[in-house]
């Protein structure tokens, strides 16, 4: 999720761009976009930018792709590792758990792991910590 000019990442307005940094390929999140409704603008990542996550290119080459400066972007991930990958390149960082990702015995990413910019319980909290 990016947000232009410092501001927060929203879903309204022509100033946001909503994107996934995947490292699927861009028919599965063509896919899931699809059949889940998600209203992204672009679809972002491996096959787009040529590196996978958590290479600093991935994050790197996305700011180019979209013409931003790292500090423009924010990244929206349950992987710390993700958001850590995405810090140190610049970019801010939201957390959002999926507890049960890897179902429900799950015992990594519960918790955020450093101080990232935004901690949402879920997307819902996320929605409205950033006034949507």
């Amino acid at each position: 999720m990016a947000g232009r000019g410092g501001r927060p990442c929203t879903a309204q307005g022509p100033r946001y761009i909503i994107a996934p940094l995947s490292n699927g390929n861009i028919v599965l999140m063509l896919n899931m976009a699809k059949r889940s409704r998600i209203p992204w603008d672009a679809i972002l990542g491996a096959e787009v930018v040529q590196a996978y996550k958590p290479a600093p290119e991935a994050y790197l080459r996305t700011a180019d792709v979209l013409s931003m400066k790292p500090d423009e972007i924010c990244l929206v991930a349950a992987h710390n590792g993700d958001l850590a990958a995405a810090r140190a390149c610049g970019l801010r960082t939201a957390f959002v758990p999926r507890p049960t990702e890897h179902g429900v015995a799950q015992t990594t990413d519960l918790h955020p792991d450093q101080a990232w910019d935004l901690v949402a319980s879920d997307f819902i909290d996320l929605a409205e910590r950033l006034q949507l």
